[in-house]
């Protein structure tokens, strides 16, 4: 069975003030993750980013049962499913170290020409990667619903914030998110994440950020002169 698997000690870099793991921490680790076993299926950077190809996320799902904490030590698996047409599936799950499921994720990645930034169909590229069927998949990502937004503020894309694709990293957006929405959140269980991402931000991008909430469900958006993101949130 093709699965990756990879532990983790949590560092202190690795939580926030509540010493929970953070949230762009955890999906930095599924981007990893993601990218080496890739690299061991034979679809790595000699077939892609050599040739002027880059992986992209396109969206993205999580469902956390409990967020591990500071010193506490994890195992972080993830497969890649079918590929269907651009997108390629992959699932994640994060595992305690008594086995039991902490997280479970899912997200559809492409490959976008370095050039054009459009998405390329694999097959045209000679890219493929064998998929593994386990039966714990979840859902695949949905774009998320809309909340009626009642708040905006203004983000600038600073240099930190980008990545070797040339615009501002996936994992990013869930700093802007927890740096965005109202501090009382902080507190908060979160049980629920979904992104898709749009469109690319790019170094020095003035964005436009809304924001609102439904219950404990809350939303944010982001565009230029037009939509790059939208996430939605679920709180406890």
């Amino acid at each position: 069975m093709s699965v990756y698997r990879t532990k983790y000690r949590l560092r202190n870099a690795e939580v926030d003030l509540n010493r929970r793991l953070r949230l762009s921490t955890m999906l930095r680790m599924m981007q990893e993750a993601s990218i080496a076993h890739t690299e061991e299926l034979g679809a790595g950077r000699e077939k892609t980013l050599d040739r002027g190809l880059l992986w992209v996320v396109t969206l993205q799902d999580a469902w956390i049962a409990r967020m591990p904490e500071y010193d506490e030590e994890v195992t972080l698996e993830s497969w890649p499913g079918d590929t269907l047409h651009l997108f390629f599936p992959r699932y994640y799950r994060l595992l305690d170290s008594d086995g039991s499921e902490l997280v479970k994720a899912s997200a559809l990645w492409a490959l976008m020409d370095s050039e054009t930034r459009k998405m390329v169909f694999p097959e045209e590229k000679n890219v493929a990667v064998p998929f593994e069927r386990t039966g714990l998949e979840p859902p695949l990502p949905r774009a998320p619903r809309h909340i009626d937004t009642s708040a905006e503020a203004f983000f600038t894309v600073p240099f930190s914030y980008t990545d070797m694709n040339g615009h501002m990293n996936n994992t990013r957006y869930f700093d802007l998110m927890e740096d965005t929405l109202p501090s009382f959140l902080h507190d908060k269980r979160l049980t629920r994440i979904g992104i898709e991402y749009r469109a690319e931000a790019k170094l020095g991008d003035l964005l436009t950020l809304r924001w609102g909430n439904a219950g404990n469900d809350w939303y944010l958006s982001g565009e230029t002169d037009r939509q790059l993101f939208k996430m939605r949130m679920t709180y406890e």
